[in-house]
């Protein structure tokens, strides 16, 4: 009776992802050809594929924000939800294409998530933002840090939030909003975005 109590329960379990990049433009042109030279557009990306993709299909379950904070203009972030997501490709130049189509648009206010295509919207606001919706939707926020409690120790919640960055450190600023969340760990060596969320979804489908 145990066992599939927990089998449901993981199968049910919420995941909500963030990703921070620090170099990626929100708006401006992007380059389907040079995706590392995009400000690490292609962290971003292989981001959203670990988080939503499976074999053959979309994970119903899961979530992923990306908070473009390079160039010049204001932040943005785009939603891919998982839920209702359909007509993305799980290749990099598909889900680079949708994003490039996104940073041609005026960023809408903070606050406001605008649907571009199913599943995809996108809204003005950086990481305090995010924080501050997850907050009124009960996820549990966690950040992804070395010296944290594994993750296999984690209890079990109805819906699990999951900050990290891109190829770069948290900087000064990012640390003192995050330094008041529960750390998570997937050891100590320091590990791909793509490959943490790949790791983070095997041990919460295990839950």
């Amino acid at each position: 009776m145990s066992m599939i109590w927990i089998l449901i329960l993981g199968d049910s379990l919420k995941r909500f992802y963030a990703i921070i990049g620090h170099r990626a433009p929100s708006s401006g042109k992007l380059n389907l050809n040079d995706l590392p030279g995009s400000g690490r557009m292609d962290v971003l990306v292989r981001a959203i594929n670990s988080a939503l993709f499976l074999s053959h299909g979309i994970r119903n379950d899961s979530l992923i924000t990306l908070h473009l904070q390079g160039g010049e203009g204001p932040d943005r972030r785009i939603l891919f939800d998982g839920t209702t997501l359909a007509g993305v490709r799980p290749d990099e130049r598909s889900i680079a294409g949708q994003i490039k189509a996104i940073m041609k648009l005026p960023i809408p206010p903070v606050g406001r998530f605008q649907e571009i295509t199913q599943g995809i919207f996108h809204s003005g606001g950086d990481i305090t933002d995010t924080i501050e919706s997850w907050t009124k939707d009960n996820v549990e926020i966690n950040i992804l840090d070395a010296d944290g409690t594994n993750i296999t120790e984690k209890n079990i919640v109805e819906k699990i939030g999951i900050i990290l960055s891109d190829d770069l450190p948290f900087n000064e600023y990012e640390k003192d909003i995050l330094d008041t969340y529960d750390k998570i760990s997937l050891g100590e060596k320091w590990l791909q975005g793509h490959s943490c969320i790949a790791i983070t979804q095997y041990e919460l489908d295990k839950l």
